[in-house]
């Protein structure tokens, strides 16, 4: 099941934006990493089988606050 994750963490400069996207990527399962939002303060996951909370808990740890914005599921075409 492919699944799409929003998360709002708190970066305050490109050297934390940098590590939250290395902590990311090195999840099983990830596929897609990406930053969005007007300040870049929202990180959107896709992968297969990611397991949001875990990898909340891991930015929180390493980067700063995080929040889960939204958990969808990805329809395959």
């Amino acid at each position: 099941m492919k699944q799409k994750i929003v998360m709002r963490v708190h970066m305050n400069c490109q050297k934390c934006r940098t590590k939250a996207l290395k902590v990311v990527a090195a999840a099983n399962g990830v596929n897609f990493v990406g930053l969005d939002g007007e300040e870049k303060d929202k990180l959107v996951v896709i992968g297969d089988g990611v397991d949001a909370v875990r990898l909340t808990n891991s930015l929180r740890k390493k980067v700063g606050q995080t929040d889960i914005i939204s958990l969808a599921e990805v329809k395959a075409n």
